[in-house]
């Protein structure tokens, strides 16, 4: 199993998540530091889930790296994170003008 799919399974399991998106963003690095062949080393993910409901950012951040404790210490390099409540709205939604 890749790291993107261990991942997207953990983030799952853990979160119930409304919406979640676990991308590759490794190619987009290629030549910086903790990049290697093949990829699997620099993620984003994007989710919305209930269990961050009353959570400040820190701790958001905090339970989803403790979470994937292991993938860090096993070769991914960076992990930005796109977090929020199910009932916060989508920051990419279009905006309406008045």
């Amino acid at each position: 199993m890749n790291t993107r799919q261990i991942i997207t399974d953990k983030l799952t399991k853990a979160f119930s998540p409304v919406f979640l998106n676990v991308i590759d963003e490794s190619e987009k690095h290629r030549g910086h530091g903790g990049w290697r062949e093949g990829g699997e080393t620099h993620f984003r993910v994007q989710i919305a889930a209930a269990a961050f409901e009353g959570m400040n950012r820190v701790a958001r951040h905090r339970a989803i790296n403790d979470l994937l404790a292991d993938e860090i210490a096993g070769g991914v390099h960076a992990l930005a994170l796109e977090i929020r409540s199910d009932s916060e709205p989508d920051p990419r939604a279009a905006k309406v003008a008045d």
